[in-house]
């Protein structure tokens, strides 16, 4: 039997002895003002066995198998090799579907889920030395190193500043690979390109931005101080860990790449793509992958690819550069500026033009396709989609007016306002009770996911605390996900009977409304304790887990949710109707393998 210790907050806070660390002074001004010296704790030490009983789960390479059955002793933890395990993008078994990974390099960088039997079906382990993360905003620039104790990233990029070994901590000095003197004098400059000199990003209309191929997602970061929600992804590759770092900064990030499917993100969605060094071939394959980014881009939006075919005249740059004027000529995309190391596209505002050049035969046009229909899953097509009245006309204002927004996609799937605003004034509420009931200081919260995110209403109302809402649409609902978007928020289409893109300990809170009862009577693989494990897997040590749901379900979850080595507290909270709703609070213990 192995030797695990646990405790929850209230134990944590009777045993511990404080040490704390003092690191200076931060190299330059906070997001909106000069930096205090950096006073964080250290994670509480692990309570001695003579303090605390026993944890009973054993140590076990446990897998799914075709029936599931929990142990009298609790879910079993995985070893400690696994700390990192991520189901979807694990390379041994992505190595057994992709002999030669070389041959099919960016296929192999999707996600590829075995089969349920074949998962692991035990808790992940924190590494050896894992601390309670640096809180926002002190871990803008600064993380524990031995939560993302990974050098490869500063040994390759530490010359273009994405990140520096300074003792326990790693740096983040808000360089990138194309603003190695700093992200915000790029974001000044690409403001200042599509101005022409006049404004910056957000004057330009710039609300949300996906940052293809994001790094540690510096870029991402520095657009907050003009309101711009980022979208940042980036395939799990040889920089492998930029994603683990983005999460553990508190930036919004999930694993994915462009390959042959769909991103997982509705049409129409922002204002900007960005690319910058994103190792994406753009002119490949007919220029697939840019008649994706016309399909996520609104009307007006911008493409802004900061790469050598952009400023660079030997080898093969410039046959690159030729071919990518030719493919976006023909989706009627405006080369508006080209400057250093960048160039900016703008799609246009409507359609015209892209049919006229499909009857010329110069691109196909895709048929139009229900505004109900999720991108999951979906493969990649070759073709421009069309605009839809009246969505892609509807005008949209900027944040934070943008969160209220009933978007024309909701009318589209039946939706009539008097329901979205039911919606909102409850999750108002609901947010009130939420803080009471969890007990925790707000400081602890900034990566947050809502499971079944609905119109958005939950994220909309913690809109004021200084904290990100991933809104996850299981493909068991309608596409309330583009509605989502149009309030100015983020997320991404999800089935729970698979794990999520995203490392180990990723979110401080974690809130499931109703989702459990989506899932009930389901395929194996979609139980109640397949999505739990998963819920472990994501949400960091001392993070909060809130489930709401019918009785039964809420009653079950209560009785296992020990084994999972979470303390539980159940209560009762009015739902929409205003009847009686059961509610769970549960706390993921700080543990470790001794």
């Amino acid at each position: 039997m192995a030797m695990l210790s646990a405790f929850d907050s209230r134990s944590s806070r009777l045993a511990l002895v404080a040490l704390m660390v003092i690191i200076g002074s931060f190299y330059a001004g906070t997001l909106s003002g000069p930096k205090p010296s950096l006073v964080v704790h250290r994670s509480p030490p692990l309570i001695s066995l003579d303090l605390e009983p026993q944890i009973k789960n054993k140590v076990s390479l446990t897998y799914r198998g075709e029936s599931l059955r929990i142990p009298p002793t609790g879910v079993d933890v995985c070893p400690l090799p696994f700390n990192e395990h991520i189901p979807c993008h694990d390379l041994p078994h992505i190595k057994l579907l992709f002999p030669d990974m070389d041959l099919a390099r960016t296929r192999a960088l999707e996600r590829h889920c075995p089969p349920f039997e074949k998962r692991l079906f035990c808790l992940v382990p924190p590494p050896v030395d894992y601390r309670v993360p640096i809180r926002w905003p002190v871990s803008r620039d600064y993380v524990w190193r031995g939560n993302v104790n990974h050098s490869r990233l500063a040994e390759v990029k530490g010359g273009q500043n994405w990140v520096h070994e300074k003792g326990e901590l790693w740096w983040f000095p808000g360089g990138g690979t194309h603003f190695k003197h700093g992200a915000d004098e790029y974001i000044q400059r690409l403001g200042n390109m599509i101005t022409s000199n006049a404004g910056d990003l957000r004057t330009a209309g710039v609300v949300q931005v996906l940052d293809v191929g994001c790094g540690v997602a510096s870029f991402s970061v520095y657009l907050l101080p003009l309101d711009i929600q980022t979208m940042s992804i980036a395939p799990k590759d040889g920089h492998e860990n930029q994603i683990q770092f983005a999460l553990e900064r508190g930036i919004s990030a999930m694993i994915s790449v462009l390959s042959t499917k769909q991103l997982p993100l509705p049409r129409s969605s922002f204002e900007m793509v960005h690319c910058s060094r994103c190792r994406v071939d753009w002119h490949e394959n007919d220029g697939i992958l840019l008649k994706e980014i016309d399909r996520l881009l609104r009307p007006n939006g911008y493409f802004v690819y900061s790469a050598p075919p952009a400023y660079k005249k030997e080898k093969e740059f410039p046959i690159i550069w030729e071919k990518l004027i030719k493919l976006t000529s023909a989706m009627c995309w405006e080369l508006i500026a080209q400057q250093v190391q960048t160039a900016i596209w703008r799609k246009p505002a409507n359609d015209s033009c892209q049919l006229q050049n499909a009857e010329r035969k110069l691109l196909d046009m895709c048929e139009a396709m229900e505004e109900s229909n999720l991108s999951w899953e979906t493969p990649l097509r070759n073709c421009i989609v069309p605009y839809s009245e009246p969505v892609d006309t509807q005008k949209l204002p900027p944040r934070p007016e943008r969160l209220s927004v009933f978007s024309k996609r909701l009318e589209k799937i039946g939706v009539n306002l008097d329901t979205y605003n039911l919606n909102t004034r409850f999750w108002q509420e609901q947010i009130q009770h939420y803080w009471r009931l969890m007990g925790v200081n707000q400081t602890e919260i900034r990566n947050v996911m809502d499971m079944n995110a609905y119109y958005g209403g939950f994220a909309a109302s913690l809109s004021s605390f200084p904290l990100w809402v991933m809104n996850v649409v299981p493909t068991r609902m309608n596409n309330t996900l583009s509605a989502i978007y149009d309030r100015g928020l983020i997320g991404a289409f999800h089935d729970w009977c698979e794990p999520f893109s995203t490392y180990p300990r990723t979110y401080d809170l974690l809130h499931a409304s109703r989702l459990f009862s989506l899932y009930k009577g389901g395929k194996e693989g979609c139980l109640v304790e397949d999505i739990l494990l998963e819920m472990d897997r994501m949400v960091r040590p001392q993070g909060v887990i809130i489930i709401r749901d019918e009785e039964s379900i809420v009653s079950h979850i209560h009785d296992i949710a020990p084994k999972f080595l979470w303390n539980v507290e159940s209560h009762t909270l009015d739902d929409e109707q205003g009847k009686m709703e059961h509610v769970l609070v549960c706390r993921k213990t700080f543990w470790a393998i001794v």
